[in-house]
């Protein structure tokens, strides 16, 4: 058994805001049920005097409705005050506690009766009283239940406050003031019976307004939209009352037993009502204004062949709708070839304009986009209409002469013929003889200009059914014909290519076509991506191709070369963009010429080994020579890196895999077996693997090739000094020694391609791939690419001297001179520095 205590002070004081919540929902749900009638009755009394419940009733009816609504709303006052009873405070802890599991405030408020005098008793009830405390000071008030269900199951509140809310809509409340004047006997009709009358004045709906009620516009002067109509009700002796207007000029007699009148307001004028009660009013008209539409953007062409027109159309209320018509223009277009006999009649094009969805249609801009690639109107002048009208029945115009509508281009020369041919075809049906005698000239060697044989068979059969029609085609054999030419050009321009060289021929023929063409830069940007990609689908199946076959899992070096050289084709595909952009068509057809001979050379090799023979011995000894420089360049990348951080411990060393512009990746077959070696180390095979390489060096006893060897040993001479350098730690030294012997490797590497040259004659397979190479003509890589002196793997000289190297040169000997300029480098640092600006940059 327990006895209750009082709650602790400071369980009062976390429990202060929750009761007084919970005390005041309490309050508000006794307020709810007991007054809940009051408001309903009043609110439905409002209402219906607010529809006008005082004029329709009789003033007997309409005093003793009041009578018994106000009987009704007194009683349930009373009532309602019997039966409010404000909370306590114990009734609100009560409520509070049963939200709560456990009650814990009964709990705090109880103490125990039993085992006060024993200690591990008081123990347990004070961890109870503490939990228990927890819980108390967590409370939350809990929230009023103010549902009525049980006490209002036909939902007449509800009906009182929808009801309420349409009179506040709709702007009757004011007619509650009548019910004054309706209970003294005189609503609307003079006190002797007298005639009398009231009206509105309607605006179109269109607009949006409110409705006016005559009778409450006190003001002499208003106005109102154009076409508003004006009513006018009147009650007892309609004769008595003149009615006088200037707003509408013709309007037919009143019919004497009509107790209406109505008027459209089509001017401004006056407006009079005569009678017991004269009023008279000066109203003027609101002009509705034609809507106005013009283009916003110039039209555009989508790609494929879509038609982008964005329009902008305003007008005071909306606009309805809209149409965009198409016409053809023939006095624009270029009347050669099939367009030079008059055309045929062509019904206008119709497209209606989109409307927003959302929003106001008063002004507004929206986008218009339609394929029409296969209408009879692509690609040539058209005239375009834009109309646009409002719910006024009012339209504006305006019109825009095009050059030409936006199409689908076709960049296969025989896909753009055929579609040149379905052209004149649909352009008059006289061009029919003409479009079968150049069909059968397109088709008469298919071998050569038809991949696809299906395309092949569509064509000759519409030659076949062009020739046929004796005394001219039919317009649905025209329309049959021209159909068939645009699925075979379709499949020839986007036909299903296997290959993948092929599907990269096709690519850069569309793309060289589109030059020809001046295609729009939404064009060319899809032609380079189609490139791109064809590009790089062929560089996967060549990489595929390149495995080795040897049963190693190392990757052959082909591969890895091909690999680091993606980066050089994407930056003349970037490039050759870019000039298309700039309108410069002759460059970027020039780097799409060496990029088309890049691949070529590229296909040559990729058998892996030659296909005329195995590798010449001279061909062998340049790409040796080819491994060690890059070899040499790597070792000096890394050397240059370890003296950067001896005297900057804290930069970043850059990320290895991030070295293939460095040299270091395209060594990286020469030198990765060595990584775990010291510099020195690496030097030394270097040097090992040179003096193997002049042993067996080719073009012994010619000038060239003794000149090559002594350029070798002078190579090997400097790898030397590096290695002596190295071991004693300076860097810097080291660097130098190192630069000199890869310009030694690259003059020597020179001397041998001009010697293997000069022996083509007497030995062709000294000769670079087999004795083919031209004399004076520098080393190339299998893409086609200039050694140059250097011997590394670049590209083609034309393109070397492009604006796009220089670039680059001039951004590396700036960065060379800036830091040069930091003079709190190091001093071994800026002597390097220096040394490397006063031998390249003069140059």
């Amino acid at each position: 058994m327990t006895e209750q205590t009082p709650i602790t002070q400071a369980v009062k004081a976390r429990l202060a805001w929750p009761l007084r919540l919970t005390r005041l929902g309490i309050g508000a749900e006794r307020f709810v049920r007991a007054f809940w009638p009051v408001w309903t009755i009043l609110l439905a009394v409002v209402a219906a005097l607010a529809f006008g419940a005082a004029d329709a009733l009789p003033p007997a009816a309409l005093i003793g409705g009041l009578s018994l609504s106000g009987l009704a709303l007194l009683w349930m006052l009373v009532r309602g005050l019997r039966t409010f009873r404000l909370p306590s405070r114990a009734e609100a802890m009560d409520r509070l506690d049963q939200t709560m599991p456990g009650r814990p405030l009964t709990a705090l408020a109880d103490h125990a009766a039993i085992g006060a005098g024993d200690a591990q008793s008081m123990v347990v009830w004070q961890a109870h009283q503490a939990r228990m405390a927890e819980r108390a000071a967590n409370a939350r008030a809990p929230e009023p239940d103010l549902h009525l269900n049980d006490r209002d199951p036909y939902g007449l509140r509800f009906m009182a406050a929808t009801a309420f809310a349409m009179a506040l809509l709709f702007g009757t409340l004011w007619r509650v003031a009548d019910v004054g004047d309706a209970m003294a006997g005189a609503p609307q009709l003079p006190a002797d019976g007298g005639p009398s009358w009231e009206g509105w004045v309607e605006p179109p709906l269109y607009t949006g307004l409110p409705s006016l009620y005559l009778n409450d516009i006190v003001a002499e002067t208003f106005e109102t939209p154009v076409g508003s109509r004006i009513t006018l009700r009147l009650y007892g002796e309609a004769e008595q009352i003149g009615i006088n207007q200037t707003l509408q000029a013709e309007i037919s007699p009143p019919d004497p037993a009509s107790l209406s009148r109505q008027i459209i307001v089509e001017q401004s004028g006056e407006l009079s009502v005569g009678g017991p009660n004269p009023r008279s009013w000066q109203i003027v008209m609101l002009a509705d204004r034609a809507p106005t539409v013009q283009l916003a953007e110039p039209v555009s062409g989508v790609p494929p062949g879509a038609f982008q027109m964005t329009y902008s159309a305003e007008d005071d209320y909306g606009v309805r709708g809209g149409q965009a018509i198409l016409t053809l223009w023939p006095e624009a277009a270029d009347r050669r070839y099939g367009l030079t006999v008059d055309h045929e009649p062509r019904e206008a094009l119709v497209l209606d304009l989109p409307l927003p969805f959302r929003g106001g249609r008063e002004e507004f801009s929206e986008a218009l986009i339609e394929d029409l690639s296969q209408h009879p109107f692509a690609n040539l002048p058209v005239r375009l209409e834009l109309t646009v009208e409002d719910d006024a029945g009012q339209t504006g115009q305006s019109m825009v002469e095009l050059d030409r509508l936006p199409g689908r281009r076709f960049f296969d020369p025989i896909a753009n013929a055929l579609i040149e041919m379905r052209r004149d075809l649909l352009w008059s049906r006289e061009n029919a003889p003409r479009v079968a005698q150049l069909l059968r000239a397109i088709t008469h060697r298919p071998d050569e200009f038809f991949d696809d044989e299906e395309v092949y068979r569509q064509v000759r059969s519409v030659i076949q059914r062009l020739e046929a029609a004796v005394d001219g085609i039919s317009t649905e054999t025209r329309d049959e014909v021209a159909q068939i030419l645009w699925d075979a050009a379709i499949a020839l321009e986007e036909g299903d290519l296997s290959d993948a060289l092929e599907r990269l021929r096709r690519a850069q023929d569309r793309l060289a076509e589109a030059m020809r063409q001046g295609a729009s830069d939404e064009e060319i940007s899809q032609l380079m991506q189609e490139l791109r990609e064809a590009m790089q689908d062929y560089m996967q199946e060549l990489a595929d191709n390149m495995e080795p076959g040897d049963g190693t899992d190392q990757p052959d070096q082909s591969g890895e070369t091909m690999e680091m050289s993606m980066g050089d084709l994407e930056e003349m595909m970037r490039r050759i963009e870019e000039l298309m952009q700039q309108g410069r068509m002759a460059e970027a057809q020039e780097m799409l010429d060496a990029l088309r001979q890049m691949m070529e050379n590229m296909q040559m090799a990729e058998g892996g080994d030659d296909p005329n023979g195995p590798r010449s011995p001279g061909q062998q000894a340049m790409e040796g020579l080819q491994d060690t420089l890059r070899g040499q360049q790597g070792l000096a990348d890394e050397a240059f890196r370890d003296l950067q951080e001896s005297f900057n411990p804290n930069s970043p060393r850059p990320d290895p895999g991030e070295e293939g512009q460095d040299g270091n990746q395209q060594g990286g077959q020469q030198g990765g077996e060595n990584d775990e070696g010291s510099l020195a180390e690496r030097q030394r095979q270097l040097l090992e693997q040179l003096r193997e390489q002049a042993q067996n060096l080719p073009g012994r006893g010619t000038e060239d090739g003794e000149e090559s060897l002594q350029q070798l040993e002078e190579a090997g001479r400097a790898m030397r000094d590096a290695i002596e350098e190295l071991e004693r730690g300076d860097l810097a030294e080291a660097l130098d020694s190192q630069s000199e012997a890869m310009e030694a490797l690259r003059e020597g590497m020179e001397s041998l391609s001009e010697a293997l040259a000069g022996d083509e004659g007497d030995d062709p397979g000294q000769g670079q791939a087999d004795g083919n190479m031209q004399a004076n003509r520098p080393l190339e890589d299998p893409l086609g690419r200039q050694a140059g002196n250097s011997g590394a793997f670049g590209s083609d000289e034309s393109f070397e001297q492009r604006e796009e190297a220089f670039r680059r040169a001039r951004e590396l000997l700036d960065e060379i001179r800036r830091r040069s300029a930091e003079q709190d480098r190091p001093d071994v640092e800026l002597d390097y520095l220096r040394r490397l600006l006063d031998r390249f940059a003069a140059q």
